[in-house]
């Protein structure tokens, strides 16, 4: 059973996404207690893979209020992502490409383990982001119509 934790709406608004991949994540215990409070932002976090290895970055997890300041996080460090050597071999091949990022799509519980889903992205224009735009208006006008059809 997956329950979400914190989805990135901008990630979809901004990128093109074209392959998801599901890691799991390093975390210490003062930030799986701030998750569960739901101190937790993802609207900037991205991937980048560094030597054989994928780090997530810009994924502000707030500061655990009742720990001591020896067991206390940093709320932006970089957070080590857990996958499978092919997985990150296929990331970094695809992230080599010129405009292709790595933005994190949303993070989530998957059997009391955190987990975050990735996309391979490629960056929208503001021409592409009027178009999508342009079709959830005419989607929604529709469905308003068939709506009041189907009242008569």
């Amino acid at each position: 059973m997956n329950v979400d934790i914190s989805t990135n709406r901008k990630a979809a608004r901004d990128f093109h996404i074209s392959e998801k991949f599901e890691a799991g994540i390093e975390l210490r215990g003062t930030e799986v207690k701030s998750i569960r409070a739901g101190k937790i932002n993802v609207s900037d976090a991205f991937a980048r893979v560094e030597k054989g290895q994928v780090f997530l970055y810009g994924c502000d997890i707030q500061p655990w209020e009742t720990a001591s300041l020896w067991f206390q996080h940093e709320a932006k460090r970089p957070r080590r992502l857990l996958l499978h050597k092919r997985e990150i071999f296929k990331l970094e091949q695809a992230s080599s490409i010129k405009g292709a990022s790595l933005p994190l799509l949303r993070m989530y519980w998957h059997n009391r383990k955190v987990k975050v889903e990735i996309g391979v992205g490629k960056g929208k224009t503001h021409g592409d982001q009027r178009q999508d735009l342009k079709g959830r208006v005419e989607l929604r006008e529709a469905q308003r119509e068939m709506a009041r059809f189907n009242q008569r």
